[in-house]
């Protein structure tokens, strides 16, 4: 059974994401702060729903927390919904950020696509799919409806970084860091920019890596 961690100090938010969660057949556990987080942390955790503004610190520090300790996937409950805030949460490695007041359907939806993607990075898959296209990482290949595409190096690592997470933002400032080139220099906003858009001509299709305005981009399935 997957276990759900939650990190919220308004009780009344707190029961009634607990409740549905509970009637969907997750396990769940609350603490109402960084303190008492950290030490439900020490149980086995699958998952944390994660409130920015807590009593004794931020949501923030507890994200770097977790982080240096396990890979274990967080998604962001909160009121803060500026650009500079969504940024941040993603930069350091949030799998989502959701704007509170939310549908408990819309959280239910973006908890079981942060649960499949994280468990099939999990099992490290060598075949990558979304839509028409499959990527074999053993064979640095990748096809579009069985017929293989060429792509340059800094092409195909896009691609692949993009399609490891797929239906997540990555930033802007996250896809940098991760994309050098052969001899080691950075790859700038705009050499991302050109080879977003090479990326999408070579696949075809416009709509498969989507824009995320200020943020970055998602490809989605």
């Amino acid at each position: 059974m997957v276990t759900i961690l939650i990190i919220e100090d308004d009780d009344t938010i707190a029961f009634g994401i607990k409740s549905f969660l509970l009637k969907n057949n997750y396990k769940v556990v609350h603490g109402k702060n960084l303190e008492s987080g950290k030490e439900l942390l020490k149980t086995d955790i699958d998952l944390i729903l994660l409130d920015l503004n807590l009593p004794d610190g931020s949501g923030f520090d507890f994200c770097h927390y977790v982080k240096k300790i396990k890979d274990i996937p967080i998604i962001f409950l909160t009121v803060r919904d500026e650009e500079s805030t969504i940024i941040k949460g993603l930069d350091m490695g949030g799998d989502d950020y959701i704007i509170k007041p939310f549908k408990l359907s819309v959280l239910q939806s973006r908890i079981t696509a942060v649960l499949r993607r994280t468990l099939k990075q999990n099992v490290k898959e060598d075949v990558l799919l979304c839509k028409d296209i499959k990527v074999i990482k053993s064979q640095t290949r990748v096809y579009k409806n069985n017929n293989e595409i060429e792509l340059t190096v800094g092409e195909y690592n896009l691609l692949l970084q993009l399609i490891e997470n797929k239906n997540r933002t990555l930033t802007r400032t996250v896809l940098l860091e991760n994309l050098w080139d052969v001899h080691g220099e950075f790859v700038n906003n705009n050499t991302l920019s050109v080879a977003i858009k090479r990326l999408r001509g070579k696949l075809e299709d416009e709509s498969f890596i989507k824009t995320v305005r200020g943020i970055g981009y998602r490809l989605e399935d």
